[in-house]
């Protein structure tokens, strides 16, 4: 989903040769094993090509596991029910559900950008924030396909067994639920994010294609934890102990899977990588 920032020509520009360095790890139970990668969802034209590990990860698997079904969230009609269940359908806007400062700050925002409010009024405050985002890094020069899409269109080609974690409808349902009760926090959380992106975005871009958790988790994690904890455990922690089993049982399988998720899913003592490995599993970084 979307809640992920970057940029930065001189640090990529070192970065992009450091290719054997990725965000992907080889996750192994006896003599049974998969790949974990982590993901960035919207890329610049300059993050390609891809660190080699990925490929490596993608050649020695049997099946490529998402998020979710990428084609389908791709779909016209995916993204209309979305737009559909994230808008208000009673006629409440924006304004209403927001504290008055909020929603000024919202107000200033917009205007700043040239983005007329009753554009984004009858909207959610979580599709107003994925929206806000998307846009923010649209303007940064990230109009390319993300690695998990990239991966999915090699596997239709390929014709490599894809499957995912949750179902479509699933994001929606989480995207709903993000800051239900607490719009205000939702999009002050989305406001302070995107006027960070500039600053943050070499650090967390540096992180992902080094595969270094404990500088992503610096960038992204720690803050967020603290700053917005209810928002930090619906949108991370509840979906990875979700995950979590679904992991475990590929591990129990005879297929090789090679399992992409967001790259903050693995971040930080709540990721991935670190309950797997508390939970035994030997996790080595390709």
């Amino acid at each position: 989903m979307s809640f992920i920032k970057k940029c930065g020509l001189t640090l990529f520009a070192a970065a992009a040769f450091q290719t054997q360095a990725a965000s992907v790890w080889k996750v192994m139970s006896g003599n049974n094993a998969l790949y974990l990668g982590g993901t960035i969802h919207i890329l610049s034209p300059d993050d390609y090509p891809l660190p080699t590990a990925y490929d490596e990860a993608y050649r020695a698997s049997d099946k490529v596991i998402f998020e979710t079904d990428i084609n389908t969230i791709n779909s016209r009609e995916f993204q209309q029910k979305m737009v559909s269940q994230l808008s208000y359908s009673d006629g409440t806007t924006i304004d209403q559900v927001l504290k008055p400062e909020t929603y000024q700050a919202l107000a200033r925002f917009l205007e700043a950008r040239h983005i007329p409010m009753d554009k984004i009024a009858p909207l959610k405050p979580s599709l107003i924030a994925m929206t806000l985002s998307v846009m923010e890094l649209q303007s940064l020069g990230f109009t390319s396909e993300g690695v998990d899409q990239y991966y999915s269109a090699k596997a239709t080609l390929d014709h490599k067994h894809q499957g995912w974690l949750e179902a479509p409808q699933d994001q929606i349902d989480v995207l709903e639920s993000i800051g239900e009760g607490d719009e205000s926090e939702m999009i002050d959380y989305s406001l302070q994010d995107i006027e960070d992106m500039p600053n943050t975005i070499d650090v967390l871009r540096k992180s992902w294609r080094d595969g270094n958790m404990i500088a992503m988790a610096e960038a992204t994690i720690t803050d967020f934890k603290e700053d917005y904890p209810e928002i930090y455990e619906e949108l991370l922690v509840a979906r990875n102990k979700h995950w979590l089993p679904q992991i475990e049982a590929m591990l129990n399988d005879s297929s090789t899977e090679f399992v992409m998720v967001g790259a903050m899913h693995l971040a930080g003592p709540d990721g991935l990588l670190a309950q797997l490995e508390a939970s035994g599993y030997q996790v080595e970084k390709l």
